[in-house]
């Protein structure tokens, strides 16, 4: 196991490279520069753009509509990659044939007169070719029955793929047809369903979540490539896109669930209740022994001994209770009793230092108003230091390694104890990576307390070459705790992590730079351009039931009724702002 530690003199850097580290961190070389950004943010305005990117590459590789692109789209999930992936492992007639596509084109070569009586399969009515339509499988019936089997399926919730009323028949049904059906007799059955579309690509989509700000800002992230990852979204939120939940890494997701969950009920009440209280065998409440000696009584008036718990009388000396005995040793008991004690100390211990830097954590982010005012001090000072740039940065380094270090005790917590890794270490492993860990963790604590030290100190008053003093620690201990902060990451995904045969516990990769601020996708509206590849629906007589554009249309409000979801979080009541539950593209003039 590679060691993860070092001297203070090993991360010393020297006055130059300490400033090339943290003054030039947007400069252009190439190890400083990150790569750009992986995450976007997707608003009312940018979703229907976000869903052409997509689209698009689908429509131009396999040179389909636009509605036959969604609907295989939509059968993966929304994953273009594993979508070409099963093109060319299986084959087009297999990606097809399995997502419910049919793009066979089955025009009558003789269409029959318009007004000529067709015969529905479903109603058994004849009923005239134009008020027919027929599918791009080839199943045609008449157009009261289709609105009928559409509004059924939509109102179920299965709007985003509805298939063909043909029996044995998988084929999704075109849905320009649909909307244009339904929208004749059932318009806000039309916006539902358009809706429902629209939201497809973050509700069906593993790559796209709702922001979990509350109340909610209206806006959806999507990520490009690790779904392990921590977020900045625009309206300010930081939070986990794994679980959605705040930012907590080093913990894994289900560590600090678990952690979240332990500091919020009262398991550790109970466990303090175990440990200094014993039951009144009477009335079972908790009594506490605030004497000496070990005859007790509860409120209720029972009186039982404190060793056993056992009920007994009131007559008793300073050696014994009369007519009571409970000298033997029950090794369970004490076994139990000792242990509970155990994990509430262990329990105690890692929460008090999680509890000491989040306060801390707090406190130092109230002083970044107050250490700015003592820039400001500085810079009017007649003095030949002006840039005062090395105060932010190492204030930013500090609130970084701060939230590493606070939430480091609630990872040491699970991955030391016995709740998730009991068989996966022996004894002796799990010592020996205990103290790798925790030389680490103390090591880190050290600089982070120095750095904080020196940006709290009142350098305003200080002449200049204390003031170059203070810089140059603290230039120095910013790159320290960053080196030692990957350190740790670095030790906790290889050594300890890394190393288990249980693959459910993925952290956030540590960014120097901190937790990546999502942008927000450029909007550019393409609608011409697909326009072009869609065609109207086909008929068993002549056109005359044509579909409209494939394009969402006739947006409005519906019911809450039929857009449950469990990835979804409404935004009410928010000024000048908007909800992504409501169309991209809904004219508010013409309502």
């Amino acid at each position: 196991m590679e060691d993860c530690l070092g001297s203070d003199e090993e991360y010393y850097y020297s006055d130059q490279d300490s400033l090339d580290v943290i003054e030039n961190e947007d400069s252009d070389l190439p190890w400083i520069l990150p790569k750009g950004p992986t995450t976007k943010v997707i608003t009312k305005e940018s979703l229907l753009t976000a869903q052409k990117e997509d689209l698009r590459r689908v429509m131009d590789l396999l040179f389909l509509r636009e509605h036959h692109a969604r609907t295989l789209l939509i059968h993966h999930r929304w994953d273009v990659e594993k979508l070409f992936a099963v093109y060319v492992e299986k084959g087009k007639s297999w990606l097809f044939a399995e997502a419910g596509v049919t793009v066979v084109d089955h025009q009558d070569l003789d269409p029959s007169p318009p007004n000529s009586p067709v015969m529905c399969a479903i109603c058994m009515e004849d009923v005239p070719s134009n008020e027919t339509t027929k599918m791009d499988c080839g199943h045609c019936f008449c157009n009261s029955c289709w609105t009928e089997h559409f509004v059924v399926k939509i109102n179920e919730g299965q709007s985003k793929r509805i298939r063909c009323m043909a029996h044995k028949c998988n084929a999704i049904c075109d849905e320009a047809v649909v909307r244009n059906l339904v929208s004749k007799r059932h318009p806000q059955l039309a916006e539902k369903f358009d809706r429902f579309l629209l939201e497809s690509y973050i509700e069906d989509n593993k790559r796209v979540k709702w922001c979990p700000s509350t109340p909610h800002c209206g806006n959806a992230i999507r990520v490009e490539d690790d779904q392990f990852c921590e977020i900045e979204c625009s309206c300010g939120l930081q939070f986990c896109f794994s679980c959605l939940l705040q930012a907590h890494s080093p913990c894994s997701c289900l560590m600090w669930e678990l952690w979240a969950k332990k500091c919020r009920d009262e398991s550790e009440t109970v466990n303090w209740i175990t440990v200094h209280t014993k039951p009144c065998p009477k009335c079972h409440k908790p009594v506490e022994k605030n004497g000496g000696c070990n005859l007790v009584s509860c409120i209720c008036g029972q009186a039982f001994c404190w060793l056993c718990g056992g009920a007994t009388g009131r007559d008793h000396t300073w050696s014994s209770i009369a007519g009571h005995s409970c000298g033997r040793y029950k090794e369970d008991k004490e076994k139990n009793a000792e242990r509970a004690k155990r994990d509430l100390y262990r329990y105690m211990h890692y929460h008090n230092r999680y509890k000491a830097h989040t306060d801390s954590f707090k406190l130092e982010s109230n002083l970044k108003e107050s250490i700015q005012k003592k820039v400001s001090i500085s810079e009017e000072n007649d003095s030949n230091l002006r840039d005062f740039s090395w105060v932010n940065n190492g204030l930013s380094r500090l609130f970084r390694s701060r939230r590493v270090l606070s939430y480091s005790y609630p990872f040491a917590f699970y991955m030391f104890g016995e709740e998730l890794f009991k068989d996966e270490m022996t004894e002796e492993e799990r010592e020996i990576k205990q103290n790798l860990f925790e030389d680490q963790q103390q090591q880190l604590e050290e600089n982070v307390e120095k750095l904080s030290k020196f940006l709290e100190s009142p350098f305003d008053q200080y002449n200049e070459n204390e003031v170059m003093d203070v810089r140059m620690q603290v230039i120095n201990l910013s790159a320290i705790t960053d080196t030692l902060c990957q350190k740790m990451y670095d030790c906790i995904e290889t050594d300890l992590l890394g190393s288990l045969q249980l693959g459910i516990h993925n952290i956030a990769p540590y960014k120097s730079k901190g937790i990546e601020k999502a942008s927000e996708l450029p909007v550019s509206w393409v609608n011409n351009a697909n326009n072009a590849d869609k065609g109207p629906a086909l008929h068993c007589g002549t056109s005359g039931g044509s579909t409209e554009l494939e394009q969402p249309s006739g947006f409005g409000s519906s019911d809450e009724s039929g857009c449950s979801s469990r990835k979804r979080a409404r935004k009410d009541g928010l000024g000048g702002g908007f909800d992504l539950n409501l169309p991209a593209e809904v004219d508010r003039s013409d309502s």
